[in-house]
């Protein structure tokens, strides 16, 4: 699956979990939204989850990389098919434990684990040292959604990780 990143570039740059996949040459990145491909787009405010049955909608996984202080609903203009990613937590040292608060780089390993393509996660988790981290912590949700069929399913399975918490 190809990776792409519309790339806001208001995070500090050596921390910047985009800037580095780029440099390993994992995803590319994109500096205005006429220049990100079509795809299917990670959006939190997207009404839809993202499910196995997204893979016949696109080979491209795209994210938005920017400050969850600045991350509004406008933002995601984009074009492609928005979903939103399901109940997963965070293992990076800024969010670690926190349900919803992803950086790049673990959005687009959830979104690849979703969508059935595992080791292209892991590879790009293992750039981070606290990336194994987090499959071990989402190891059964990502499990689970993977064996999902569609987004109503998906749903469904978050709902008993919410309803925990």
């Amino acid at each position: 699956m190809k990776l792409h990143v519309r790339y806001e570039g208001d995070d500090d740059p050596d921390k910047c979990t985009a800037k580095k996949l780029s440099r390993f040459d994992l995803a590319t990145l994109h500096n205005s939204d006429r220049a990100t491909p079509y795809g299917v787009v990670l959006n939190p405010h997207a009404e839809q989850a993202l499910s196995p049955a997204d893979t016949t909608v696109s080979d491209r996984l795209v994210a938005l990389d920017c400050s969850w202080e600045s991350a509004r609903e406008a933002q995601f203009s984009v074009d492609g098919e928005h979903r939103a990613l399901p109940f997963l937590v965070a293992a990076n040292p800024v969010n670690y434990g926190k349900p919803f608060q992803l950086t790049t780089v673990e959005a687009l390993a959830a979104g690849l684990c979703i969508l059935g393509e595992r080791p292209q996660a892991e590879r790009i988790l293992s750039k981070f040292r606290w990336g194994e981290t987090f499959l071990e912590m989402n190891e059964e949700p990502l499990r689970r959604y993977a064996d999902c069929e569609d987004s109503t399913e998906i749903v469904a399975v978050q709902q008993e990780y919410l309803d925990r918490e």
